[in-house]
């Protein structure tokens, strides 16, 4: 609330005041006003609760206990060389496409200022769609050819990867 009124632009206020009288107070944000320092955050939403909300006696209780990381834990967390080599892999095949496609838009710019080419709308659409639309499967691409294993690297392109992780994945997903 305090930004959205801090946020108005002082430039826009008028100095002098209106020859009628104003129907609502006059409002200026960077004087203290006692109606905001009396606003008070509410801790639930009105339809949530069963009980009536009382807020300023309502205590919120955290569970303090960690989480139990025994052997049935089912998600286990990855070393960090594979997190390096998903992070670098989704990098690598979501910005490959995406300086693409910024490379291709400002040929198309460059072509059509220097009136070599006037390219029809529908080619920068297309190399956008395209390019851009590659850099978001990407983000899946590059998570699914990462080999799993600390100690194996896998391929540049990781094909064989995707084929492995792709029937582990949908193995996990039809056991649950």
């Amino acid at each position: 609330m305090k930004t959205l009124i801090c946020a108005s632009n002082p430039i826009l206020n008028l100095s002098k005041s209106t020859p009628w009288k104003p129907k609502f107070p006059s409002f200026h944000p960077y004087q203290n006003h006692p109606s905001l320092s009396t606003l008070k955050p509410h801790a639930s939403a009105k339809g949530f609760s069963t009980r009536p909300s009382n807020v300023e006696n309502d205590v919120i209780k955290t569970d303090t206990r960690k989480p139990n990381r025994g052997k049935n834990n089912e998600d286990d967390e990855l070393p960090k060389e594979v997190m390096y080599r998903v992070t670098g892999r989704i990098l690598f095949c979501v910005g490959v496409p995406m300086g693409l496609g910024l490379a291709f838009l400002h040929l198309f710019g460059e072509l059509k200022e220097r009136q070599v080419w006037d390219a029809p709308l529908w080619v920068p659409f297309l190399t956008t769609l395209l390019t851009f639309g590659a850099s978001t499967i990407g983000i899946a691409y590059g998570a699914l050819s990462t080999s799993l294993d600390s100690e194996k690297k896998g391929s540049f392109l990781g094909l064989e990867q995707v084929q492995n992780n792709w029937v582990e994945m949908w193995k996990e997903d039809s056991e649950s």
